[in-house]
């Protein structure tokens, strides 16, 4: 079990009304402009999971020549308008042309996803929920899934009523939520379109289903949040990783709300990417992967290089090989990234 407490700085997982401090841990908290499951100050959206403790690179650095480039979405290709660049797009396009394998690995889930793959024309296989689900663009077939289910999916919905938490479940590409979530909606819209209303989610018939689910996120009052991130730790299941972190919204008034993410343990964006290199048949040290946040950590030290955004925190710089001058400010970022690890042509 992997439990760890976030106070994301500066940006909502998609939204930019989501606001959650500075964090210290979870993908999922974190994206600003869609990234992770939560973010911090987190746009609202995407970034759903994983230890962001720094990692140890797992593989050589490779020198080239590179044979794949994996792209985060939110603060890396698309800004906090959820815009992408014209100069980064012309570049991957360009870059595809040359043989090379584009993939993106991201917090949203896959219909949070698509339209940033089709603008590139991407129709292989992507990492969605920061690497619990990969799913094959053409087809939309899932070709990977990292799940809660059975005994932890059990114990974790006893939690989320014993605490009486608002709760949201991403059953793979859907968001299912009641009647009391529906006021956040407009914030977790941003991981994905495809929004399921259920009489009362702890009811909902995915917590037994053999599927699973990708993630659940909930929300709820600083103790309670706590108390079921606890539970869930001192259950010492292996099964699950957990991150808390505290949020405000205008509407709210400062009353004092936290959110939690879970996800299934053994994704990341960092085994994404390994198996992305399996799928295609090249080395993992032939990978180049940019991203600017704490959930692309594990990608940034795994792949052969790798790419930290201008705008990144210092951690994420540091993981990286090297530093764009670019960033989601300026755009580019991808381009330049391009430049120097594939020359132009």
């Amino acid at each position: 079990m992997v439990a760890a407490r976030s106070s994301a700085k500066g940006r909502p997982l998609s939204d930019p009304n989501l606001r959650v401090s500075n964090t210290k841990s979870s993908s999922l908290a974190r994206e600003s402009s869609g990234r992770g499951l939560v973010g911090s100050a987190v746009d609202s959206q995407n970034e759903l999971m994983s230890d962001v403790t720094p990692h140890e690179p797992t593989c050589s650095r490779g020198a080239g020549p590179y044979k794949l480039l994996a792209i985060d979405l939110d603060g890396t290709l698309l800004d906090h308008a959820g815009e992408a660049s014209p100069e980064d797009i012309t570049a991957l396009k360009k870059l595809k042309t040359r043989g090379i394998r584009v993939t993106i690995l991201t917090g949203r889930l896959f219909s949070g996803t698509r339209p940033s793959a089709k603008l590139i024309g991407l129709d292989g296989p992507v990492g969605c929920a920061d690497g619990s689900h990969v799913v094959q663009v053409k087809g939309s077939k899932t070709l990977l899934h990292h799940a809660i289910r059975g005994p932890a999916a059990q114990r974790l919905r006893q939690s989320l009523v014993q605490n009486d938490l608002v709760a949201f479940l991403f059953a793979e590409d859907a968001i299912v939520h009641d009647e009391r979530g529906a006021d956040y909606l407009p914030y977790v819209r941003t991981w994905s379109t495809d929004l399921r209303f259920a009489r009362k989610v702890t009811d909902h018939p995915v917590w037994a289903s053999k599927v699973g689910m990708t993630a659940v996120v909930a929300l709820g009052h600083e103790a309670n949040i706590g108390r079921a991130v606890a539970e869930m730790q001192n259950d010492g299941t292996e099964s699950m990783q957990v991150s808390m972190f505290p949020f405000q919204r205008d509407t709210l008034k400062g009353r004092g709300h936290w959110a939690m993410v879970a996800r299934a343990s053994g994704g990341t964006k960092g085994t994404a990417l390994a198996w992305m290199a399996s799928h295609y048949g090249i080395k993992v040290s032939e990978t180049v992967c940019v991203g600017d946040w704490l959930n692309d950590l594990p990608m940034l030290s795994t792949a052969g290089r790798s790419f930290a955004m201008g705008q990144s925190p210092d951690e994420v710089k540091k993981s990286a090989t090297d530093v764009l001058t670019r960033s989601i400010t300026t755009g580019g970022g991808i381009a330049e990234a391009i430049a120097l690890a594939f020359g132009h042509e």
